[in-house]
This record gives structure tokens, C-alpha cells and sequence, in this order.
């Protein structure tokens, strides 16, 4: 009960998503915890056996359960950008959760992880502005002038792909589509062969300008 009550505690805030009537249980349900703990005598001897007094530790312990159990396992930190121009929540949670990794995995020195996962949701983005574009320069022109041989489906196409058209029909600027299609490059650094016919791998620098990319392109959509 003391490592279940430490572990409890070492819980970020972030993740404490906790209000009204269910953050008073998971309190009560703490205190309740802590204050037998308190107390020497709570412990009686029953010939070999040791029993707990009851004093609702047992329920306690599994409202604590109920409280916790429904939480994220991680949080996307508020810092991250909105993507309020997207209209599908799941879809717009589902890139910030790109974006967020990607920004925790440079912070943590993961190079290849924090690359990836910006092209990724810079992937991700230019499909969905394309796929939602519903004026201005028509997206089927721009792929027959562009890439040709590419799919009239784009959700079929690659990144290049989507940096071509995006630009050619005024989604993004020419600086992004610039950074963009730098990223493309080191995020194909994740297969191995490609990274060793190159002689390059993914360092500080293709991170930072992998989630350079990303920025601008959220920028510009914005």
C-alpha cells in the first residue's frame, strides 16, 4: 500500500485529468490509504493469521482503481499546436499526437523518432488540406500537370506528391514546400538501405528541420 500510495503521487498533474465527484473519491480514497498507514495499531493478530481492520481500505483501494483506470497514459502537452482548423477532432488529436511525440523524442535525443514522426504529421496535414480544398486552383489540374502517373486518389500519393500539388494550388508557401520537401528526404533516412547507400543518418539537424517543416506547413494552414 506505501508503493501504491508513492507511485499515485509521482503521477504528473497533466495526466490528473480528474474533476467534480470523481477527483473527491480519488482524494478520499488516498487519505483513506494514508491515514491507516498512520496508525500502528491497525493490524490485529488472529491466531496465525494477520487480518487487516477493515476501515474501507479494501474499498478505497479499488475506488482509487476506478479514478485512475480511465486516464490517458500520456498527455499532449497544451503547448502544442490547436490544429483548430480541423474539424475532425479524432483526425486533429491524432496529428497533435504526432506533432507532440515528435517534439518529446527531440527533446530526448531520439533523432530518427522526433524526424519521422514530424514528416509524418506533415504527411498527414497536406493530405487533409488537399482532400478538403473546395476552392481556388483545382487540386485534379495540378496533379495531371505535376505528377501525372501519380493516383487520382490522393490518398494514394507520397509526401513529394503532396508538397507539389499543396504548393501549386496556394496551400503552402514556397519557404514551406522549401522545408517540406527537406524533410521528405531525411524521413526516407528510416530505411536502412536508402541511409546506407547515402551515407547519412538522422541527427539533431534532420530533426529540427523535420519540425521546422511541420510549423510552417500548420502555419500556413492556419
Amino acid at each position: 500500500m506505501t508503493a501504491l500510495i508513492r507511485l499515485v503521487e509521482e503521477l504528473p498533474n497533466e495526466l490528473l485529468t480528474i474533476d467534480g465527484a470523481e477527483y473527491n473519491r480519488f482524494v478520499r480514497s488516498v487519505s483513506t490509504m494514508k491515514s491507516a498507514l498512520d496508525f500502528p495499531d491497525w493490524i490485529v493478530y488472529s491466531g496465525p493469521n494477520i487480518e487487516p481492520h477493515d476501515r474501507g481500505l479494501g474499498e478505497a483501494i479499488c475506488n482509487l482503481r476506478a479514478c485512475l483506470e480511465p486516464l490517458p497514459d500520456e498527455q499532449i502537452p497544451t503547448a502544442t499546436a490547436g490544429l483548430s482548423f480541423i474539424t475532425d477532432q479524432q483526425l486533429q488529436e491524432s496529428i497533435r499526437a504526432d506533432i507532440a511525440y515528435a517534439n518529446q523524442a527531440f527533446s530526448g535525443g531520439e533523432w530518427k523518432a522526433a524526424t519521422v514522426l514530424a514528416g509524418a504529421a506533415a504527411e498527414a496535414l497536406l493530405l487533409w488540406a488537399i482532400t478538403e480544398k473546395k476552392s481556388g486552383p483545382d487540386v485534379e489540374s495540378a496533379r495531371v500537370a505535376l505528377i501525372p502517373k501519380a493516383s487520382k486518389n490522393p490518398n494514394k500519393w507520397d509526401l513529394d506528391e503532396y508538397i507539389k500539388v499543396a504548393r501549386e494550388v496556394v496551400l503552402i508557401e514556397d519557404e514551406t514546400a522549401k522545408q517540406a520537401t527537406l524533410a521528405k528526404d531525411f524521413r526516407n533516412l528510416i530505411h536502412p538501405g536508402r541511409s546506407a547507400r547515402l551515407a547519412k543518418i538522422c541527427d539533431r539537424g534532420t530533426a529540427l528541420s523535420a519540425l521546422a517543416a511541420v510549423e510552417f506547413v500548420v502555419r500556413d494552414l492556419s
